[in-house]
């Protein structure tokens, strides 16, 4: 690309060969309705499938991480990226032209520092998980958290603290979104959850385990947070169905 962008969307991937190209193709379409010259970034982390070779086939530049470790590879992103705004979005989660305008008119008033999006499923199979991404809307607005399939901020920012925590393996959106928010209240910026539109992304992980698993892991990350920085205790973002 000639033109130096404006905008970086970071995508980390680990075996997502059957859904980087949707995911690709909803940036794609997205993109081509801002002004904003824009850059995609896909970080292959370690992944023994065609990954990096989709990505590359839709225009996207591909970075490598070999540490699987979701953090490291959204930084190794960010480290190359060339825009002074920076979006992440995982590689099962489908931004739309609205979103990413809303997200852009955040960024470019001055006053946000940061922020993310409410979430929309693809699919839900049970009540109780439909019941639990109202609570999360709910939660994620009020004490300004993002969740990890969508982050945006400025890349001033996002080097001021020192980028996603390498030290967890899970939740490291959490750790930003705090840290940002404060880096933002000395400056005189906001985190922000967007109200609308939401973000749409996969409800896989609802097919893939059970609601006790769910509630497992809820109560791993909420009482002893101290887990994430084990692998093996975050096993929820890192097994996949055989």
């Amino acid at each position: 690309m000639s033109e130096h962008p404006q905008v970086s969307i970071i995508i980390p991937a680990w075996n997502e060969a059957d859904w980087i190209g949707r995911t690709l193709e909803a940036v794609n379409a997205a993109r081509a309705e801002q002004p904003e010259i824009s850059e995609v970034i896909v970080v292959d982390n370690a992944s023994t499938d065609d990954t990096a070779a989709i990505a590359q086939a839709a225009g996207a530049r591909v970075v490598f991480e070999p540490e699987q470790r979701i953090a490291r590879a959204r930084n190794a992103g960010a480290a190359e990226a060339r825009g002074e705004w920076l979006i992440f979005v995982d590689a099962d989660t489908w931004p739309d032209g609205p979103l990413l305008q809303a997200t852009l008119r955040a960024l470019g008033s001055g006053q946000v520092c940061g922020g993310g999006a409410r979430i929309r499923f693809d699919r839900l199979s049970l009540s109780a998980y439909r019941l639990g991404v109202i609570a999360w809307n709910g939660l994620s607005s009020r004490l300004r958290l993002a969740a990890g399939c969508y982050v945006f901020c400025t890349r001033d920012a996002f080097e001021r603290v020192g980028g996603f925590t390498e030290k967890v393996y899970a939740g490291e959106e959490v750790f930003l979104s705090r840290r940002l928010a404060r880096d933002g209240r000395r400056r005189g910026q906001v985190f922000r959850i967007l109200d609308e539109p939401p973000v749409l992304t996969s409800g896989r992980k609802t097919e893939w385990f059970g609601p006790w698993q769910h509630l497992l892991m809820t109560l791993v990350v909420l009482l002893v947070p101290f887990a994430l920085r084990s692998r093996r205790l975050s096993w929820f973002w890192y097994r996949r169905p055989s």
